[in-house]
């Protein structure tokens, strides 16, 4: 008798509601995403009053949502990413495997409304890309001969991400009238992205100068 009537209490929609006094809608609640099927509480749907889905669990007659034959409330979203939105709504964390990506998240979260929910995966997307950016550059390095007179040109002319690291100067080789005419070696880098070294990473026309046989 008393399992029985567990069960039927368990099926009916009209059973009493702790969280809501007057048992006139049932506590559970099924949703349809994208054709997946999720079951949650009211009181889980409720945990953001602003939201989207609140509304959808007061019955909100504006939200005019339809329904599918097994009386869950279809909406058309992806389901992979409304997973950890109603994991947060339940706990207030925000759990993500590592192939889901932040931004699906987010694009749930503003469409659901739930803006506590869309700070947080904010500041989530922002400490990811702050760690991203702090990922070791690898340089390549380039040695440019040169002499004195061609120093200036050189260094103001320099472009396309080459830019001037170290000068270097190895005396004077040659002798024009009474002036020493004094040589450099110009050392210059370039960040290096996720390229081969070869043909790319050589200096632009405008870092070149004419090198001395």
């Amino acid at each position: 008798g008393r399992e029985q009537l567990r069960d039927k209490r368990l099926r009916s929609p009209e059973m009493s509601d702790p969280f809501f006094p007057g048992g006139r809608t049932s506590k559970w609640i099924r949703l349809n995403v994208g054709g997946t099927y999720f079951l949650t509480t009211r009181q889980t749907l409720c945990r953001d009053p602003k939201s989207f889905l609140f509304r959808l669990s007061q019955a909100d007659p504006e939200l005019d949502s339809d329904k599918d034959e097994t009386g869950a409330y279809l909406i058309d979203r992806d389901p992979t990413y409304f997973g950890p939105v109603l994991n947060y709504l339940r706990h207030g964390k925000l759990v993500l495997n590592r192939d889901l990506a932040e931004e699906g998240v987010l694009e749930e979260a503003e469409f659901y409304n739930i803006t506590s929910l869309i700070k947080l995966i904010k500041d989530k997307i922002r400490e990811r890309d702050c760690k991203t950016s702090q990922v070791p550059v690898k340089h390549v390095y380039r040695v440019l001969q040169c002499q004195e007179e061609e120093l200036t040109q050189m260094v103001s002319t320099m472009s396309d991400g080459w830019k001037f690291e170290q000068l270097v100067s190895i005396g004077s080789s040659y002798n024009y009238g009474n002036e020493d005419q004094a040589e450099f070696l110009c050392v210059v880098s370039k960040e290096l992205h996720n390229q081969s070294y070869g043909t790319n990473s050589e200096p632009s026309e405008k870092a070149k100068v004419k090198l001395r046989e």
